[in-house]
């Protein structure tokens, strides 16, 4: 089983944005981050599953933790909505990110992948330390 802990982070918003990643596979540990200048919160919460996702290579079941409601909600319900409606909301707008959504279902699909919302700063070690990469790699810009 591979475990991945994903975060994001905005300095403002919009702002300098940082995005991270715990990756266990097999009780080895990789960590990855970036940073995005003049971005979004929620670019950032896409970019850190979809760059981690990117990293695997073996087709073993996956489990993503991730504290943003938005990637978890978007990418295991809304996003059947908003294909089915040519990526439009219920309120008929365009939906944003489409790009990283697109990218991110295409992963989602190539993977079994179970997603795990979890609650910000409750104490899971390795969610917190995806936090705080993800804080220093938008830091970094």
């Amino acid at each position: 089983m591979i475990k991945i802990y994903t975060d994001g982070s905005c300095l403002n918003n919009p702002g300098n944005g940082g995005w991270a990643a715990i990756i266990s596979i097999n009780d080895e540990v990789r960590r990855i981050s970036g940073s995005v200048k003049d971005t979004t919160n929620n670019k950032m919460e896409l970019m850190a599953p979809i760059k981690a996702l990117q990293e695997i290579k073996e087709q073993q079941p996956i489990e993503i933790y991730t504290d943003s409601q938005y990637v978890k909600l978007g990418i295991t319900d809304w996003i059947h909505k908003w294909i089915k409606n040519n990526w439009l909301t219920s309120k008929k707008e365009a939906v944003k990110n489409k790009e990283l959504w697109m990218e991110l279902y295409k992963l989602n699909k190539s993977h079994e992948i179970k997603w795990v919302w979890i609650k910000a700063h409750s104490g899971i070690a390795l969610n917190e330390k995806a936090d705080l990469l993800a804080k220093q790699a938008a830091e970094l810009n």
